[in-house]
């Protein structure tokens, strides 16, 4: 299989988590494409005709495309028990939850790179720094007792939202008022798959 990726973006960093914790990281070969929603890769549009990362490219099947996707597949390729059945509904919704805020992250990083200077609206990337601030909050006050439960696919989400937000938004000092996710987030972030993919390509998302 072939895994699709560009840079440092939260959605392949989900991926590449999951492929750690289940054991499946050998299986996979990692190719770099460009994903700018200007000049998308040829091999990327092959793949995905949305022109989004990550892609899975399987020898057996159709590309898998959207993280949410592409993790379910893996969980259920290794029978690793991501989405427990007891709390499948809270899991889906945390993933979903992360899946936003990194949505809405990577828009404003969109706004400012690839928009010209002069139509850059500020109010409209507040706009979009609103969601993560709710959703934080959500977090912090609704789910604590779910993350600090046995891990699932929330909590792989979750940390590679979080870790985006430091990567790309530190000056936002998300942990700020949010004492119980920041500590948990400090004790996950060490975990051998987190700190094997940690972002350092400077390129787009």
């Amino acid at each position: 299989m072939q895994l699709l990726r560009a840079g440092p973006s939260p959605f392949v960093r989900k991926v590449l988590v999951t492929l750690h914790e289940t054991n499946q990281f050998d299986d996979v070969e990692q190719v770099d494409v460009t994903a700018s929603p200007l000049e998308p890769d040829s091999k990327l549009i092959a793949a995905n005709p949305m022109g989004k990362i990550p892609a899975l490219i399987r020898p057996d099947g159709p590309t898998l495309y959207d993280s949410r996707v592409i993790c379910r597949f893996l969980d259920d390729r290794a029978d690793a028990g991501l989405y427990p059945e007891r709390r499948r509904w809270d899991t889906l919704t945390l993933e979903a939850t992360a899946d936003g805020i990194m949505e809405a992250a990577v828009l404003v990083i969109y706004e400012m790179r690839f928009r010209p200077e002069e139509f850059v609206y500020e109010p409209w990337m507040e706009g979009q720094w609103g969601k993560v601030s709710r959703a934080l909050d959500a977090l912090n006050t609704r789910w604590m007792s779910h993350l600090n439960g046995k891990m699932d696919m929330g909590h792989i989400a979750i940390g590679c939202a979080l870790g985006y937000l430091d990567f790309r938004h530190d000056a936002r000092s998300w942990r700020t008022g949010r004492d119980a996710l920041a500590a948990w987030y400090d004790g996950f972030s060490k975990r051998d798959s987190m700190v094997a993919t940690v972002p350092a390509d400077p390129a787009p998302a």
